[in-house]
């Protein structure tokens, strides 16, 4: 594997406590073999390998990044630029649910930012927190691709479009 600069502001590998090891547990391991199977190259894997890895380790930790670059055999930066880029991948811990408010243009227009105040108030939380019993996690993104029905907040995977102030008050009530 090529070595970053050690200047890159997107050297990983800094970041990364390397008295911490990650390793995939053998029956994950395993389903990252069977996905390289189905790509022409490793580097082709890494959209699926990364979600196979925050389901394994509940988030993206610089540690992970560089376990997943050695195993594709791509620099640490490049798990990084794609980790960074969406905002799929969790690059911290995030509660049992993961609310996380659209706010780009045509979900701010129909009050996403209402919403998100919303959240935030009702749960005590300040923008990214999570609830002290890790149950909740409140983050704001740019888009989640469902402009037709704004303002949409999706939790874990499950899209609510069309959301409202109202809508979400229950919606976070059912949480458990």
């Amino acid at each position: 594997m090529a070595h970053l600069q050690p200047d890159s502001p997107y050297a990983t590998e800094r970041y990364a406590d390397t008295t911490r090891s990650v390793e995939f547990k053998p029956d994950a391991k395993a389903k990252f073999d069977a996905l390289l199977e189905r790509y022409p190259t490793k580097e082709a894997a890494l959209l699926p390998a990364l979600h196979l890895a925050q389901e394994e380790f509940g988030w993206i930790s610089p540690e992970v990044m560089v376990y997943l670059g050695t195993l594709l055999e791509i620099e640490p930066a490049k798990v990084f630029g794609v980790v960074s880029f969406y905002n799929m991948y969790n690059q911290k811990p995030v509660g049992k649910h993961h609310v996380q408010v659209c706010t780009n243009l045509s979900c701010m227009i129909r009050n996403a930012y209402d919403i998100y105040d919303r959240c935030l108030e009702k749960l005590g939380l300040q923008p990214g927190e999570t609830t002290k019993d890790g149950r909740i996690t409140v983050t704001e993104v740019e888009c989640l691709g469902s402009c037709g029905t704004a303002p949409v907040v999706q939790i874990n995977n499950d899209y609510h479009e069309n959301a409202s102030v109202e809508s979400i008050d229950k919606l976070l009530d059912t949480l458990k």
